[in-house]
């Protein structure tokens, strides 16, 4: 028995090397032939991949959860539960009775990529072909992971300017990349472009940029932007630039999108979409426009991933973009720059010190007058305290960093934000 096991198992050990595989050893070795010799593989059992004890729920997720319990008033996640425009919503309605309800090409509808060629060239002065250099995606996360999965590598290292938004570097790790944070100096976030270059390793492979920025609602100047072009440049790296917050500027801060500046048009991938402007989070309906060499790959990754963004909704953004102007992007800012100073004044009365925002609608705070050793267990003991949710700063720094930061968001409806503000300035009293 043991002479014709043996030679059962040379046999296949032949077979192996003409390229044929098979199972032996009572099911617990795998042959694995080729032209080079014979390997073994212990065969695996039922278990999760490698990627999933690492993907929890995130901090953001987790807050919204616990004020939800307790009926609370949620600034935690950036939900924007403000009212959304009649026309957008009155077009995917339409949309819907109309029949526009089956899958649309992997791009899009041609009517809101036209559209947004046209908002493109209206905001940034950028000519883009709709039909070659726009995708329509699955929000702007989603074509963030497609952007990742069509030009990265595993291994290939990200530079991430922190605090960083944390589906960045979630989505970076999906696909196997390495973030590579590049702290922003507080109190004004301040960009190093020297730590930017000292980050620089051979597997560098791109940038991303969050401008305006979740949660510390940085703008990226225009020098800076010049000063990270050129390192691009040097360093031959792509940047992707998530720029969903693009009309929620405040002041006399200017947002400016790295696509625009000379020598960046190629290696940019400039990302937006619906969810903030239009208040539809939860549509699920973003875009991205690139040079098309890029965005063939980026959309068959969409497709894969997601097939397409939701028809009806589509023509509803699309009658958002084609009908509301200049006028309703300024409103909007200054409704939000209100918001700003109602969350900013609240914080301040509650002993907590707010890094006030150029852009976006976050307010990251110091909050050491709260109890707790960790930013997660002092966002926690104001929830209990206030029934005010805010997230733990930590969820958006490397680990070890952010502990004594929370963020609050401010795009709420005005009795709910003002219901949050009194709570706040009650424990000031």
């Amino acid at each position: 028995m043991g002479v014709f096991c043996s030679g059962w198992l040379r046999g296949l050990e032949a077979l192996a090397l003409l390229g044929w595989h098979g199972w032996v050893d009572n099911g617990e070795r795998f042959l694995i032939g080729g032209a080079m010799g014979v390997a073994t593989e212990t065969r695996r059992g039922l278990e999760l991949s490698e990627l999933a004890p690492g993907a929890v729920q995130s901090e953001i997720r987790a807050m919204s959860v616990a004020c939800d319990a307790m009926g609370g008033v949620n600034l935690a996640q950036g939900v924007c539960d403000t009212e959304v425009p009649g026309v957008v919503a009155e077009g995917a309605v339409r949309a819907i009775r109309d029949g526009f309800n089956i899958y649309t090409r992997l791009d899009g509808i041609a009517r809101l990529r036209a559209a947004i060629a046209g908002k493109v060239e209206r905001g940034l002065g950028l000519t883009v072909d709709p039909e070659r250099e726009v995708l329509v995606t699955s929000g702007t996360t989603g074509g963030f992971h497609a952007v990742a999965m069509a030009l990265l590598n595993p291994g290939d290292e990200v530079l991430l300017f922190e605090p960083f938004y944390g589906y960045h570097a979630n989505t970076l790790k999906a696909v196997r990349a390495k973030s590579v944070p590049v702290a922003l100096a507080e109190p004004d976030w301040a960009l190093d472009l020297g730590a930017v270059r000292a980050a620089i390793t051979a597997k560098t492979r791109a940038m991303v940029i969050n401008t305006p920025a979740n949660p510390c609602g940085k703008v990226f100047t225009r020098t800076e932007l010049e000063g990270l072009a050129e390192i691009a440049e040097e360093f031959d790296l792509f940047v992707f630039t998530d720029e969903i917050y693009e009309h929620f500027i405040y002041g006399d801060a200017e947002h400016v999108s790295p696509a625009v500046i000379p020598g960046m048009r190629e290696r940019t991938i400039v990302m937006s979409g619906f969810s903030k402007t239009f208040s539809v989070t939860g549509w699920r309906v973003g875009y991205l426009f690139a040079d098309a060499k890029w965005l063939g790959a980026i959309g068959y990754f969409h497709d894969l991933l997601y097939v397409c963004a939701p028809a009806p909704l589509q023509q509803g953004c699309a009658d958002g973009v084609e009908q509301l102007g200049a006028e309703f992007y300024g409103e909007l800012a200054r409704q939000h720059e209100g918001k700003r100073g109602m969350m900013v004044d609240a914080l301040r009365a509650a002993g907590m010190q707010p890094h006030v925002p150029d852009g976006a609608y976050y307010v990251l705070a110091s909050v050491a007058n709260l109890p707790g050793g960790t930013a997660a267990e002092k966002a926690r003991a104001l929830l209990a305290k206030t029934g005010v949710a805010a997230v733990a700063g930590s969820a958006f720094f490397r680990p070890g960093r952010g502990e004594g930061l929370l963020r609050f968001c401010f795009a709420k409806k005005d009795g709910d934000l003002a219901e949050a503000c009194r709570r706040l300035r009650a424990m000031g009293s």
